[in-house]
């Protein structure tokens, strides 16, 4: 069964064919400039080039998704003889709320739930759900599946995910931790536990999973017990343009001081802080502030200690709350790609029995970077939601038919 994975933003569609359940990608791509002028899509077979493709009129989510299944069907450049080649649709949703604890096929009550959540999500669940409404109707009898980055962390306790605060705002309104990167989170873990070749029901992991946006996830036994991020994406660590963790008092005083209205606080949290904030406004690219930082400018040497501390800190922590660790991964576009910032978060923590060895951390992708000595197993691990999503959709579609 071919399966159709579609992770949908604001401005953008990312999509991949995957050939289940033998796991093998055979088409994949972006479509970016959504609603902008100058909308382009790239596209590749396989293992095989990019190609792009630009066109000079404004579209919707519906034009975009068209797009992709005109190319994923064109003679000469696609991999299917036709729609009806795409067995299920998986889409990735970013918030489920307390509504989904796992992966589910998309019905209309589904779509309602989502559209309740959209106040906890407001940049993200609109987005997703053009693409669902887009697919509903560009592909009425294909069956689809949502996957939610929240779901993973449902097994959070109580006392994990509830803040301080009146107790009515979650009874009433459901304001709690939710946690993200779920699907992230769930993937790497399981993959640690394979190449560590034990349970995953007997390990004690940590995930760091640092991109643009970044979240640790506390995995014991399994199951998600604590996670950095919390009602929204913003809380927990530093990120390319979000602050993570501050004093809670800091936006009023933002909003009294300089007299911003709460759109204009939300603003500066999430688009003008974080290493974007903290480099003056050059740059979020952590690339550019890794070089800076491994050629002695304060600045980006700064931004970078910064964004490590905080990676630090939330390490010690999950392993104090899980009573322990064996198992430490890196993931994402960072944390699979930047030696120097792996080498950074672990350096000082051989107490907690982590021991980086630098030849093999010298790496980018899959690899295991500790010492045969070390107690704690650490990696890094190249992330996969797409497959995840695609096994997910693979199994709920099939047990729907049978």
């Amino acid at each position: 069964m071919d399966i159709l994975v579609l992770n949908s933003g604001s401005s953008s569609i990312k999509f991949q064919v995957i050939s289940m359940p033998e796991e093998k990608v055979i088409a994949k791509g972006i479509v970016e400039r959504i609603g902008l002028e100058e909308p382009f899509l790239k596209y590749k077979k396989g293992d095989g080039e990019y190609q792009k493709f630009t066109r000079p009129d404004k579209i919707d989510h519906k034009i975009a998704l068209q797009w992709v299944l005109d190319t994923l069907t064109d003679k000469e450049i696609g991999v299917l003889e036709s729609l009806s080649s795409i067995g299920a649709v998986g889409h990735r949703v970013v918030h489920g709320g307390e509504a989904f604890s796992g992966s589910v096929l998309i019905t209309d009550e589904v779509i309602k739930a989502l559209e309740d959540n959209i106040e906890l999500a407001p940049l993200h669940n609109p987005a997703n759900l053009m693409g669902i409404y887009a697919c509903k109707e560009l592909m009425p009898g294909t069956p689809m599946v949502g996957v939610f980055d929240t779901a993973f962390h449902q097994t959070m306790p109580k006392h994990a995910y509830l803040y301080a605060l009146p107790i009515e705002l979650y009874e009433k309104y459901r304001v709690r931790r939710y946690g993200f990167h779920g699907t992230s989170h769930r993937y790497v873990s399981q993959r640690a536990a394979e190449l560590v070749g034990k349970p995953i029901e007997e390990l004690k992991i940590i995930t760091v999973h640092v991109g643009n946006g970044a979240s640790v996830a506390a995995v014991k036994y399994g199951k998600s017990v604590d996670t950095s991020m919390g009602f929204t994406p913003l809380e927990g660590l530093v990120m390319g343009t979000r602050c993570g963790d501050i004093d809670p008092a800091l936006p009023i005083w933002l909003q009294r001081k300089f007299n911003m209205t709460p759109d204009e606080v939300d603003q500066y949290l999430n688009k003008k802080s974080g290493i974007l904030g903290l480099m003056g406004g050059k740059t979020y690219d952590m690339r550019e502030v890794e070089d800076g930082y491994l050629a002695g400018e304060p600045d980006a040497t700064l931004a970078f200690e910064i964004y490590a501390y905080r990676i630090k800190k939330y390490i010690g922590a999950y392993a104090a709350a899980m009573g322990g660790l064996d198992v430490l991964v890196f993931t994402a576009g960072v944390g699979e790609n930047s030696p120097p910032l792996r080498e950074l978060v672990c350096r000082d923590l051989e107490f907690l029995g982590i021991k980086i060895d630098k030849e093999r951390n010298n790496v980018r992708g899959t690899a295991l970077i500790s010492t045969d000595d070390s107690k704690v197993k650490v990696f890094s691990i190249a992330t996969n939601e797409e497959l995840v999503i695609a096994r997910d959709t693979y199994e709920i579609v099939t047990k729907e038919e049978k």
